[in-house]
Formats: structure tokens, C-alpha cells, sequence
């Protein structure tokens, strides 16, 4: 049998069973929508697009996004998720170095993006379908077969940084998804009669596969909300059992009155992608009853560890490996160990990814000698295997649950100063997890047209939320910036206000 993903998500469920809605939407049965992604997958192929073909796209959150994200499945091509905030530069640069059989937009977005991405195949899908691409949809017959690729195969094509800002494509494979999700559904005990509200985007792992895979494979359903807010999550929460957010939609909802009437339904609630505080989750387990259990991953890896669903006692643990994961720890004298050590975090199995998208050098440098791939964490696995995650090596700054790498600000924002020089970093925000920060050395700072000028280059969720004149910017003896001296000196920017 084939190892396609689509096999893993629809082989066992009652095709009469309720699959998702959308919040504008009906109710779609399995077979609806197995139907509906069969026919997105003929018109993908009608329209020339086949087995390793990546399809890139940027959409906003709705059924088409879904049913596309499943169509390239179908026919074995590699869906190329975009970040809906993502400048024009940023979306060329990716797209560029993806090389799709195709780019699928809006169709109000079509002319702008046709001049961005001159050369590149444009297609067009909006809500209900509509659109170029929603046309040869509306012509085709379902497909019935589905692509015989290999567990090897890539699946997803998704982008990440390092510290430098080059772009590297982690190439997802059906394998890592197909197992990360089961592994997911048997330690968070997911069942058929389990429906999610699903208030992520899905232009991100954690919304477009992670939540959603894992709630298919297990049989359950998913009560999809156009986009997180508080009011209106908390009105869907009802007809919820399982809720998956970052720490800023659990900080939000503990905002909102009525928050453990709207939670009588719900078993489990999970967080990732940012660090959960102590605070946090210590008041939503009083007002619901719910513990939140946290899990972890990054995009070459899915999902490493998780809290199994019910546990008590472990905020501020990311949980211990899933099935058919190992993990371990490469301490500072270079010696490795599985538990009770602290160190660089490392893992192989299923869950790694095949390697970065044409970057032989990236790929080098990201496995050990011995085949495991170096997470760029520091962690400590305590006596029973369970992790807990103690800071980043790369100096990652997490926002809202979304990634910004300081060295893409910092060249941004050096290109618009006068001769200065900038260091960016997070310190601990009360919304957001963590708030994007950036000093200046050397040069007058006029904030708010920094910050006006930054938002044509970069997306909005990476500007810096405050930027700051210094005398001088902290280095070591070799010119190194020292990023830890800043977040000492500005712990307390967010957190310290009236």
C-alpha cells in the first residue's frame, strides 16, 4: 500500500462521519469531503501539476485551503504553505527559491501577485471556490486513486531561518506527518466522538497539518473559526472537547467572562510553538479544570514530545518523546545523554525531516556524525525522560507563536539607518509570549518612522515593537553581540508598565 499521507487521514474513518466546518459554512461528512479533495486533485493535475511538483500558495484561512493542502496530497505534489503577512520580497524570495509548478492566490490578488512573481504560473481560489483554479475544480470528476509515493517522500515544503536569515526548505515527508499524527491521536487519546475548535492559521504547521491531522487520523472533527478572538472562541467553545492554541489564545480567553461555563465540554487543551507561562496555566486550570499539556517540535522535526492528555504537575515541561522518537542531550564537554543531563537538543526517528531543499550545506550542518539532527534548543530531560526546555540557541524569538530570527530584523532595520547598527531580541511580553526588541548604536532613532518604514520590508509580527537608542550595544572581545546582556537590561520593558 501506498504511504501517502491522505491514506493515514481518511483510511479507517466512517465515511458518513462529520469531517469539519467551516465557520461560515455546512457540516462536510468524510465523504464530502474526500469528494471535494478528489476534485481539487484532478484539476491539479489537468492543470499540469504531478508527483514531486510543489504548489506554492497564499490564502487566507478557509475550506480551500484545506482542500487544496489535501489535493496536492492526493497527487503526490508538495504543498508550499505562505505566511498571509509576508511582504512582497518576502513572498518572491521563497517563491523563487521553491521553484512551484504553480502559485495559487485569491482572485482579487491575482494582478498584484502575477507582478511580484513574473514568469510564475498563477492560479486563482477564493471562498466557495471560485476563482481560475475553483473553475477546473467546479469541471472535474472526483480522483479516486491516490499517488503512490513513498514514505520518503516530501510532502510539505516548509521554510525556515537560522540566525543568518537564508531561507532553508525543510522538506516534510509523508512519513513524518503520517506518524507524528498517529503518535499525537494515542498520546493525547483522541477518539472519534473528539471535535477541536481550530482557531490557528493555516499557513503554518501547527494549524494547516499538526492540529489537523492528528484530529482526521483518530476520527474526530474540527469546528474551524476564521480567525482567533476571544469573544467569539469562547462562543464556539461549547461544541469543542479538544482546543489547541499558542499561550496568547489561553491568555486572551482567561480575559473573557463566562470562560469555565463555555469550557464544560472541554478534556483537552493543548499549547504549543511558545513558551507557556507558569501564570497562565496555573489560572486556566482553576477556572476550566483543564490542565493544559504542551508538546514540541520545530518544522524539521513535526512534533518531538508531548504531555499525554490528563496530566497533572508538569507546566513548564514540553513532555516526554512520542513513539518512534529519541531524543537526547549533547552536554557542554561534548558527551551525550538521555536523561538527567542538560545540553544542546537532539533527536532522530520519523519525525526528522529528509533535509533542506536544495541546500546540501544546511543539511551538513544540521545532522551530528551519527545521524541526529541538532534542534539548535537547549533542554534538560529529567530522570524519567520528560523535557523541559531552558532557551534557544540561535536566540529565536517567538511572537504570538510565530518565529522571527533576529539577523532578518537587524538587516532590515540597518539598511534604513544612517551609519548605525542595530541587535534584536525578545524579552517577555504579557500578550505575546515574547515582544520583538531592537537597540541602536551610532545613529539618531526616530521610532515610530522606523517602525512605519520596517512594515513595507518585513511582516507585521516581526517589526520590533520598540526600538531603542544606546551608547553602546554590548559585545564580547571578538565583537560578538551579547544578546543575553540585552534581554538582561530589558527583561522588564513589557512587563513592568501600570
Amino acid at each position: 500500500m501506498t504511504a501517502n499521507l491522505l491514506h493515514a487521514l481518511y483510511a479507517g474513518r466512517d465515511p458518513a462521519s462529520r469531517a469539519y466546518r467551516f465557520e461560515a459554512g455546512p457540516e462536510r461528512s468524510t465523504a464530502e469531503m474526500r469528494a471535494r479533495v478528489g476534485r481539487v486533485a484532478e484539476a491539479l493535475l489537468r492543470l499540469g501539476v504531478g508527483r514531486g511538483d510543489r504548489v506554492s500558495f497564499q490564502l487566507e484561512k478557509g475550506e480551500e485551503v484545506l482542500l487544496l493542502a489535501h489535493g496536492c496530497l492526493q497527487i503526490g505534489a508538495v504543498l508550499h504553505p505562505l505566511n498571509t503577512a509576508y511582504t512582497d520580497a518576502e513572498v518572491a524570495g521563497l517563491v523563487g527559491a521553491a521553484a512551484p509548478r504553480l502559485m495559487v492566490c485569491a482572485p482579487k490578488a491575482a494582478a498584484h501577485v502575477a507582478s511580484v512573481l513574473p514568469g510564475v504560473r498563477i492560479e486563482t481560489l477564493g471562498p466557495d471556490l471560485s476563482g481560475t483554479l475553483g473553475a477546473a475544480i467546479a469541471a472535474a470528476a472526483p480522483l479516486a486513486a491516490v499517488a503512490p509515493v513513498s514514505a520518503d517522500d516530501t510532502a510539505a515544503l516548509l521554510y525556515t531561518s537560522g540566525t543568518t536569515g537564508k531561507p532553508k526548505g525543510a522538506c516534510i515527508t509523508h512519513g513524518n506527518l503520517a506518524e507524528s499524527a498517529r503518535a499525537l491521536a494515542r498520546v493525547w487519546a483522541l477518539m472519534p466522538a473528539d471535535r477541536l475548535l481550530h482557531v490557528l492559521p493555516m499557513y503554518h504547521a501547527h494549524g494547516l497539518l499538526t492540529a489537523v491531522n492528528s484530529l482526521l487520523v483518530a476520527g474526530g472533527s474540527i469546528l474551524f473559526l476564521d480567525r482567533f478572538e476571544a469573544a467569539s472562541a469562547l462562543a464556539a467553545l461549547p461544541e469543542a472537547t479538544v482546543f489547541m492554541g499558542v499561550p496568547t489564545h489561553y491568555g486572551r480567553l482567561l480575559k473573557e467572562p463566562g470562560l469555565k461555563a463555555a469550557a464544560r465540554s472541554l478534556r483537552l487543551a493543548v499549547s504549543g510553538s511558545a513558551p507557556l507561562s507558569l501564570e497562565i496555566a496555573e489560572r486556566f486550570a482553576a477556572e476550566t479544570g483543564v490542565h493544559i499539556v504542551e508538546r514540541y517540535g520545530a518544522t524539521e522535526t513535526a512534533i518531538v514530545t508531548a504531555i499525554p492528555a490528563g496530566t497533572k504537575g508538569r507546566t513548564g515541561f514540553v513532555g516526554w518523546a512520542l513513539p518512534g522518537v529519541e531524543i537526547r542531550v549533547r552536554q557542554a564537554d561534548g558527551r551525550v545523554a538521555g536523561h538527567d543531563a542538560v545540553g544542546g537538543l537532539e533527536t532522530r526517528g520519523h519525525n526528522v525531516f529528509s533535509g533542506y531543499w536544495n541546500r546540501p550545506d544546511a543539511n551538513a550542518e544540521a545532522f551530528t556524525a551519527d545521524g541526529w539532527f541538532i534542534t539548535g534548543d537547549i533542554a534538560e530531560i529529567d530522570a524519567t525522560g520528560c523535557v523541559r526546555l531552558l532557551g534557544r540557541s540561535k536566540d529565536l524569538v517567538i511572537t504570538g507563536g510565530l518565529n522571527v530570527y533576529p539577523k532578518e530584523v537587524e538587516d532590515a532595520l540597518d539598511a534604513l539607518l544612517a551609519g548605525g547598527e542595530s541587535a534584536v531580541f525578545g524579552v517577555a511580553h504579557p500578550d505575546f509570549g515574547e515582544g520583538v526588541v531592537a537597540v541602536v548604536e551610532g545613529a539618531p532613532v526616530d521610532e515610530p518612522a522606523l517602525i512605519a518604514a520596517l512594515r513595507h520590508t518585513l511582516a507585521a509580527y516581526k517589526v520590533p515593537k520598540r526600538i531603542l537608542p544606546v551608547s553602546h550595544i554590548p559585545r564580547n572581545r571578538m565583537g560578538k553581540v551579547l544578546k543575553a546582556d540585552l534581554r538582561a537590561a530589558h527583561a522588564d520593558l513589557f512587563t513592568n508598565r501600570a
